[in-house]
């Protein structure tokens, strides 16, 4: 390579500049451009369709509107489905986050505990409706801590990880500077933020499975109900209708928790950015 190569010239620095609005635009394209080829596709093979089962997606989205807006299923179905989930959500939070960072420090506890976590997670959390439905009934009770049985262990094991983990060099320092316990829980919790977020991730997705599955076992509402209802009724494209609204909720919930997690890690973002120089 030549030093005249090697040096750069306005018009080269010119070409490399990305053009104003570039960037944006492409971030657009990769977002809504697979979504919207999946949707054209599905459009145009399902639209001679003469099945009963696959109607056109013409027809679910005429009725959408209709079934979903001109009845009060958002406010009967769809509230009562999210608030559930939110509850159990956040008792999944609080439960699997403090028994974590419990489990994670002591090393006598880790081992008395074992046992127990790695038979309790391996028992599939819709074997127990029916059992959990003998103790606290059909109502929401049930269906709430149904989701929290399956969500806590993403959350509980990645916590358990992410203390252990926990940086050995910054850990003696805590213990030098005798720091008080409110600090070092601080610090502690700060440390493994990337390893939770994780297990919160995980949970959220499964949270979202189970609220349907508790929704379909002797409920009389909600998104799940709704779905099955429609299924047994032979009502096919409204039953497609509730499905594409599990997705799109499903969708909202990851958009929400990712701008929750760029807030909450800003930090490990910006460090993870300077390690890979920037890029």
């Amino acid at each position: 390579m030549s030093i005249r190569d090697s040096v750069d010239t306005p018009d080269s620095v010119a070409r490399r500049r990305p053009i104003p609005g570039s960037s944006w635009l492409r971030r657009v394209l990769m977002v809504f451009g697979l979504p919207t080829v999946l949707v054209i596709v599905w459009w145009l093979t399902s639209e001679r369709a003469d099945s009963i089962y696959f109607p056109p997606l013409s027809e679910i989205f005429g009725l959408f509107g209709k079934t979903w807006f001109e009845s009060d299923r958002i406010t009967h179905d769809v509230v009562p489905s999210i608030v559930r989930l939110l509850i159990a959500y956040g008792l999944a939070l609080l439960i699997g986050i403090a028994l974590g960072i419990a489990i994670g420090l002591s090393r006598s506890l880790r081992s008395i505990t074992e046992p127990v976590l790695e038979f309790f997670r391996a028992v599939p959390p819709p074997v127990l409706i029916p059992v959990l439905m003998l103790f606290l009934g059909i109502g929401t009770p049930m269906k709430i801590w149904v989701i929290v049985f399956g969500t806590v262990w993403p959350i509980l094991l990645n916590t358990i990880e992410g203390v252990r983990a926990f940086d050995e060099v910054l850990r003696d320092t805590v213990k030098s500077y005798r720091l008080g316990p409110r600090r070092r829980l601080a610090i502690t919790l700060r440390g493994a933020s990337p390893q939770i977020v994780t297990g919160a991730r995980q949970g959220l997705a499964i949270a979202v499975i189970l609220m349907v599955l508790s929704e379909m076992f002797a409920a009389n509402e909600g998104l799940g109900y709704t779905v099955v209802f429609f299924q047994r009724s032979f009502a096919i494209p409204e039953m497609w209708s509730g499905i594409i609204v599990l997705g799109l909720l499903g969708v909202t919930l990851s958009l929400i928790f990712r701008l929750i997690e760029r807030w909450l890690l800003f930090w490990y973002h910006g460090q993870r950015q300077s390690q890979r120089g920037g890029n």
